[in-house]
């Protein structure tokens, strides 16, 4: 951040001084509008700021007037609201990139909308082996829930978020971590669907259960457990 005071009659220079110790204030002012001239997207985002910014975005869609626009056209309309409160004692353009990003974000939030946060769009749900799988927000048509097919053996209902008014996206994946199928109605899929899968996967993957039927049966992970002798 480079500051001086300029003396100027029309466009003529008349004189021009380096500001050894320049007011915060301009330098937090210098440092948000080079944000803005540089894009959102020159901000440090993490995959967990991005995945934030989209369970709110869904929240605010699903709620609106309940919660804040956190659009990058939003946010970038108000930096003074929530970027300007974390750049004091930041001199230059490499010190925004150690900016704490999702911690400025969160500012957006009161302390109710936060614990809400969590309960209508939390980062992770439950499977029926007992793993905690994360969802993803930012994906096409999320959120997106990614697990193998055999981990969801049992579970019939499918998970729904925002006190129930948006189905999760189930990806089902083979035991090659590979997509078989999509969808946001698990009992259908079970019913109609997973015959089909059975008969394609279960001689291609044989160490695996494929059973009859999928709504009774012990979800794993692994492969087929070896009986007890």
């Amino acid at each position: 951040m480079i500051a001086r005071r300029v003396r100027k009659l029309g466009e003529l220079v008349l004189a021009e001084q380096a500001l050894k110790q320049p007011d915060p204030v301009l330098i937090q002012q210098g440092l948000l509008n080079a944000v803005r001239q540089k894009g959102l997207a020159s901000l440090p985002w993490s995959k967990s700021a991005r995945q934030w910014q989209a369970r709110v975005k869904l929240l605010a869609h699903m709620r609106p007037g309940d919660w804040p626009d956190v659009s990058d056209a939003a946010l970038l309309a108000n930096l003074e609201t929530w970027l300007a409160p974390f750049l004091p004692g930041l001199q230059r353009w490499s010190d925004l990139q150690g900016l704490n990003l999702q911690q400025a974000l969160q500012s957006l939030l009161d302390y109710h909308q936060q614990q809400q946060l969590e309960a209508l769009a939390p980062k992770a749900l439950t499977i029926p082996t007992g793993q905690s799988v994360a969802l993803d927000y930012t994906a096409d048509n999320g959120p997106v829930l990614a697990a193998k097919l055999q981990a969801l053996f049992g579970w019939t209902e499918t998970p729904r978020l925002a006190g129930g008014q948006v189905p999760v996206v189930i990806h089902l994946l083979s035991p090659a971590q590979r997509p078989l199928a999509v969808t946001a109605d698990l009992a259908s899929f079970w019913r109609n669907a997973y015959p089909e899968v059975r008969k394609d996967m279960r001689g291609r993957y044989p160490k695996h259960p494929w059973p009859e039927d999928p709504f009774t049966a012990q979800a794993q992970q692994g492969t087929k457990k070896r009986p007890v002798r």
